[in-house]
């Protein structure tokens, strides 16, 4: 069984990456992640200028997940070098995450991460948290396709756009980042939400509103991934809820060729990369899958179609 992926031309070892926002603000961490079996590493989201961040709370859980208003801290992507030389000397395959204020930032932010030596770049144009950043931005499909348009004119490396859950039509934001020449999508980021703590009479988080990723974004993101995967050509990456081995075929079989996991590291630990793998393994060696390219959009076929995977799960 062989669980080696290629997405945008970058030859993966296999398909879990560790999502932006988790355990990647440092280089140690994201070697740390490149020992724990990922295939690649999406960077902590880096704009302009150092930032704060939100102040506390920025991290609750809740039923079925978390909500975090981080606020986009950081120290910006001109003191992002130190920590992206570790991760790429312990051979991790790096995306490197930004964000901006309008498409000529997001095209600067972009080569500055190219020269740093990330092997791709991710576009958080869906962040439901940092006004003026994010999903003000990545909501509109016009807006959207000047930004990645402009990255793309910007940088050589393959160029990833993170979709924004908040919105009744992810496939008109898909088809055009595609337009505008994006090489994948990634579905989705955090679904904005809030939490009340009734005893104080207030919301918990600093910021009042939150995004909510885990088991319980999943199913949005899943329906995310199978829209897309209908209306698009470029890949697809998921990202939401994903927590072990049945997650991934789920979003396989909706049409996604690569899968980061965040939230779940937090509850599980380092070893749900292994643990994810074994039991991809496992299913395959029972259902004769010899890579999971072969299950590819196959729930879009039905049962007793597109080859022995149509009634599994």
């Amino acid at each position: 069984m062989d669980l080696r992926t290629t997405v945008t031309g970058l030859e993966l070892s296999n398909p879990l990456l560790l999502a932006s926002g988790i355990l990647d603000e440092t280089g140690a961490s994201m070697a740390r992640a490149v020992r724990e079996g990922v295939g690649a590493v999406v960077t902590k989201s880096m704009g302009p200028a150092p930032r704060p961040g939100h102040p506390n709370p920025t991290v609750v859980e809740v039923g079925g997940g978390l909500l975090n208003a981080m606020g986009l801290p950081g120290p910006g992507v001109a003191h992002f070098r130190e920590e992206i030389d570790p991760a790429l000397a312990a051979g991790a395959t790096v995306v490197g995450s930004v964000f901006g204020g309008d498409a000529q930032e997001y095209a600067r932010l972009a080569a500055d991460m190219e020269a740093l030596g990330v092997h791709a770049v991710e576009l958080n144009v869906s962040c439901p948290h940092a006004k003026g950043y994010g999903s003000e931005l990545g909501s509109d499909p016009a807006v959207l396709h000047g930004v990645v348009a402009a990255v793309k004119d910007a940088v050589k490396v393959p160029v990833w756009t993170k979709l924004t859950p908040n919105t009744n039509d992810v496939t008109a934001l898909g088809l055009a980042a595609q337009d505008a020449g994006t090489d994948a999508l990634v579905a989705t980021n955090t679904l904005k939400a809030i939490a009340i703590e009734p005893d104080v009479r207030m919301p918990v988080l600093g910021n009042k509103v939150g995004g909510l990723s885990g088991k319980a974004l999943k199913p949005v993101a899943l329906r995310a991934v199978w829209d897309l995967h209908q209306k698009v050509d470029v890949p697809v990456v998921a990202s939401g809820g994903i927590y072990d081995a049945r997650d991934v075929l789920e979003y396989a079989m909706a049409g996604a060729t690569a899968f980061q996991v965040g939230t779940a590291l937090m509850h599980r630990g380092w070893d749900v990369f292994t643990d994810i793998q074994e039991g991809l393994t496992a299913w395959m060696e029972t259902e004769r899958v010899g890579n999971l390219s072969e299950i590819t959009g196959a729930a879009h076929h039905g049962p007793g179609r597109g080859g022995r995977v149509g009634t599994a799960g």
